[in-house]
């Protein structure tokens, strides 16, 4: 697959970070306009006291409504397992697209079974509005965008690569991070390696930003970094290390890892394009299904 990469096209990008989540979400503005686009946004929840509420988005809507800008596109870079997704309270309040990668499909069969869900969850991706097949491309006012399919982590992973700017989900880390794990059901270690090898053949001075950041051995929350440093210093993928080593690494590594503290409401909401599921009545309400995951 051939990208078109246009690395004079430079983005004014603004990061939110959560520090319940260890979550960045941007908001991406075209450098020749007034649209923007958010990436990854965050609901809070209380998981304990079952309680909502919105301060992450706010600071994004607020944000994107001082700057008078057009929010025109909602992306999720994948089904996140560890926060939720505010995709709708914002599209509600500020408008523009909900986009995520076509194989939100498999995702929401797989996890449509693990949470026994009924026929009346549709399993199509008829809950977001765009569903993105590798190398498709959308604009955000006159800036196109580009998507890269980088399964591995989940089968729905996309990288958005916006000018000289790409937003990579959970498939890479920073340098001394290293990767997301590959053991959630559909994950896959080798597709991951062959995932992150697409991101380092972009250009070397590329921007990449994270999904998340967790500060290994103290140092402060970062989210921005590039293909030349990952390539380099990546502590899982740097320095030429091959599939072999990688798959042998990340399979060993995955196995002394604890589920995400949210995965259960983090999956029933964003499967769902960030709507929490409903009772019979209507009334919000999420499922614990046992001895599954």
């Amino acid at each position: 697959m051939s990208y078109q990469v246009n690395m004079a096209l430079k983005p004014e990008v603004e990061a939110f970070f959560d520090p319940a989540t260890n979550t960045i979400s941007y908001v991406v503005k075209d450098p020749a306009s007034k649209s923007c686009a958010v990436v990854d946004s965050v609901m809070d929840i209380d998981y304990a006291a079952g309680r909502i509420t919105y301060d992450n988005a706010d600071a994004i809507i607020e944000f994107i409504q001082k700057n008078e800008l057009d929010l025109e596109w909602i992306i999720e870079t994948h089904v996140h397992a560890d926060h939720l997704s505010a995709a709708p309270y914002i599209q509600d309040k500020l408008g523009g697209k909900i986009g995520i990668g076509d194989q939100i499909m498999v995702v929401q069969n797989t996890f449509g079974k693990v949470f026994n869900e009924g026929t009346e969850f549709q399993r199509d991706g008829s809950q977001f509005d765009a569903l993105f097949k590798d190398g498709d491309s959308y604009d955000v006012g006159s800036m196109r965008v580009f998507v890269i399919y980088t399964p591995g982590h989940t089968p729905a992973c996309m990288t958005h690569v916006m000018g000289n700017a790409a937003f990579v989900g959970d498939t890479l880390f920073m340098p001394d991070g290293g990767s997301a794990r590959a053991d959630f059901p559909g994950g896959d270690a080798a597709m991951l390696y062959q995932s992150i090898q697409k991101i380092l053949e972009l250009p070397d001075d590329m921007r990449l930003f994270m999904c998340h950041d967790y500060g290994p051995n103290g140092r402060e929350i970062r989210w921005e970094t590039t293909v030349a440093d990952e390539k380099a210093h990546n502590i899982h993928v740097g320095g030429g290390r091959s599939e072999e080593e990688f798959v042998r690494f990340r399979t060993e590594r995955d196995a002394t890892l604890d589920m995400p503290k949210l995965i259960i409401p983090s999956l029933q909401v964003n499967m769902r394009a960030g709507e929490v599921p409903t009772d019979k009545d209507g009334r919000p309400m999420l499922k614990v299904p046992v001895n599954t995951l």
